[in-house]
């Protein structure tokens, strides 16, 4: 629930041998941000309308945590199909969400409210627990940036206060094989969603491949970047 900017380091490889559409989830990264509903019950629909927009019969599709529930509920909810599948970390079963996120869902209104150098610290602090080794400056900038501001600050908050498993729950009852490659990658050391997790969506889903990603916590695109890109190009050799 970050940005395209999560993409940063793939993107560019893939588009040398692929066509690329990357985008931001409404709400999120360079998007608009309304003061309405951002929340996963939409981002399906909107998924659906893009690829009614773009033209796109079956694209492969790569997607990370709110990504990957966006394209299982667009594949269970709207029927949109893929050539290819490859998740990493997705948010697809309850439990999902920190404690700080379940915090801010009571208190939404009070974390708005504070000083921007208090939720400067907060941002900060919560986005290094996505990271098993540690994001440099530069990646805290680009993850923290859409977030700042009389803007940034309150559509922060206002996403977290929206995350509501039962967006999960309306198509767990739903997961099994699909009628397309699946690829599950899990990064080992995922604080917000740990690997027992990323087994029962396995379980569920039951991929073509499960990989777990050693010294990689849930951000798997900065932890270990070359691990997606192998197993992109593996997937289309």
């Amino acid at each position: 629930p970050f940005s395209a900017q999560v993409w940063r380091r793939i993107a560019p490889l893939m588009a040398a041998r692929r066509t690329v559409y990357l985008f931001d989830l409404l709400g999120y990264g360079q998007s608009d941000m309304p003061d309405g509903d951002v929340s996963l019950g939409v981002q399906n629909r909107l998924l659906a309308a893009r690829f009614s927009h773009w033209g796109l019969e079956r694209p492969d599709m790569l997607a990370h945590d709110f990504g990957g529930a966006t394209v299982l509920r667009a594949y269970y909810l709207d029927g949109l199909r893929y050539g290819r599948l490859t998740l990493i970390d997705p948010v697809a079963v309850r439990p999902w969400g920190s404690p700080f996120v379940t915090h801010v869902r009571v208190h939404e209104a009070a974390f708005a409210r504070m000083p921007d150098y208090v939720h400067a610290a907060v941002l900060e602090a919560y986005l290094q627990t996505a990271s098993h080794r540690g994001l440099d400056a530069e990646a805290v900038d680009v993850y923290a940036r859409p977030w700042r501001g009389a803007v940034g600050k309150p559509a922060f908050y206002r996403q977290i206060a929206q995350m509501d498993h039962s967006y999960t729950d309306e198509v767990e009852g739903r997961y099994g094989a699909l009628d397309c490659p699946l690829t599950l990658l899990w990064g080992a050391d995922d604080q917000w969603i740990p690997l027992d997790t990323g087994k029962r969506v396995a379980d569920l889903l039951r991929p073509a491949r499960f990989h777990t990603i050693p010294n990689a916590g849930h951000l798997v695109q900065d932890d270990a970047p070359e691990a997606i890109v192998s197993a992109l190009l593996s997937e289309a050799a």
